[in-house]
């Protein structure tokens, strides 16, 4: 479904004026020629109470799907830190990306996490929904959004299923990787402190950072997300995303990149199965052990938190199934699309994750 320009709310407003006053069928003729939506089946005019109830349905469906109201600009609000627009050209091509700057930043080294959106997001939506921007400036940290281009994938998604963007130095990770490094030129970030999170096609895309720069990221942030070499091409990605993916065990001795993992048992559109697949694959056959505990956010999911621990006591994965949940960032904000504010805090958990893992080679 489309809006034509802005004159859709007006049309919406007059349509329902018309209804009300038992004029249905000028309220169709307004519709159909502002939205660019099917018009609803005609009923006999003996069976009028039957249209208006149908018609009403109908503009409710329309209400729902329209396009998420304008977001704040993140980082605008008096006393918050800089959004930064750039542009990044590398070999396999060029990407925009944002940077949050947070207010108190001096030059000191800082953590700095690159965020991935989703399909049809921006970076602009995906750092409203998550809220992201709040938490950094809060502890200090910067973070990255690359935006994937409309000419690289029309919904805007990360091609996570293409074979030629699944490979260090190539397509989208060499993009990916290109900006990370980028902002660590450009600005102060302790390169031991660096991290990857990602919803959805970016969840993806985050994986397979993971699995391609291993001594880029410390840790990694997988939000209904899919493992690397889920799928190779559009219809082993719906099989995929329906069923859930195969595992590709990671090879030539890659090190075990520290990884959390949030999807809800409800997504319709990524099988949670997935969420098994990529703690399988980042585990890469060590044995580690579990420890489950449940918990209800007040009023919101319960939800099951699965922790992966080594010999040494320390978390290397963690699990969270949100009971409830559809496709969407938990506890997210409503200004920002694919959210739900009813489960656990995403963003703060994945921080609180990242906060006890760098990379000890060049501390």
């Amino acid at each position: 479904m489309r809006f034509r320009g802005d004159s859709s709310q007006a049309a919406i407003v007059e349509a329902t004026r018309l209804l009300t006053a038992g004029r249905p069928g000028e309220a169709t003729a307004i519709l159909q020629r502002s939205l660019d939506i099917a018009s609803p089946e005609m009923t006999p005019k003996s069976r009028s109470w039957k249209l208006a109830e149908g018609f009403r349905e109908w503009l409710g469906r329309i209400a729902r799907a329209k396009s998420p109201p304008p977001v704040p600009e993140p980082g605008s609000r008096p006393g918050a830190g800089e959004f930064l627009r750039h542009s990044y050209r590398g070999e396999p091509g060029t990407r925009n990306y944002r940077l949050y700057v947070p207010n108190g930043y001096r030059g000191e080294p800082l953590p700095l996490v690159v965020m991935l959106h989703g399909c049809k997001q921006s970076p602009e939506d995906f750092a409203a929904g998550t809220r992201m921007n709040t938490h950094a400036e809060e502890l200090a940290l910067l973070v990255a959004y690359p935006e994937q281009s409309a000419v690289a994938n029309s919904s805007r998604c990360w091609n996570w299923f293409r074979p030629e963007d699944q490979q260090r130095g190539h397509g989208e990770p060499a993009l990916i990787a290109g900006i990370t490094q980028r902002v660590m030129k450009d600005f102060a970030v302790d390169p031991a402190r660096v991290y990857v999170a990602g919803l959805s096609a970016g969840g993806a895309a985050a994986a397979i950072m993971g699995s391609t720069y291993a001594d880029l990221y410390a840790a990694v942030g997988i939000h209904s997300g899919l493992a690397c070499g889920a799928a190779q091409d559009i219809p082993s990605a719906f099989a995929a995303m329906r069923d859930g993916g195969r595992v590709r065990q990671a090879t030539g001795g890659i090190p075990l990149v520290p990884t959390i993992v949030f999807h809800g048992d409800q997504d319709g559109t990524v099988n949670p199965q997935n969420a098994e697949m990529i703690l399988a694959q980042a585990a890469a056959g060590i044995a580690l052990e579990t420890r489950v505990e449940r918990g209800q956010v007040p009023g919101g999911h319960a939800y099951t938190r699965t922790r992966y621990i080594d010999r040494s006591g320390a978390v290397l994965l963690e699990s969270w199934v949100v009971h409830g949940e559809a496709h969407a960032w938990s506890g997210g904000s409503r200004n920002g699309s694919y959210t739900d504010p009813n489960g656990p805090d995403a963003t703060r958990e994945m921080l609180r994750f990242f906060a006890k893992h760098s990379r000890p080679s060049i501390r």
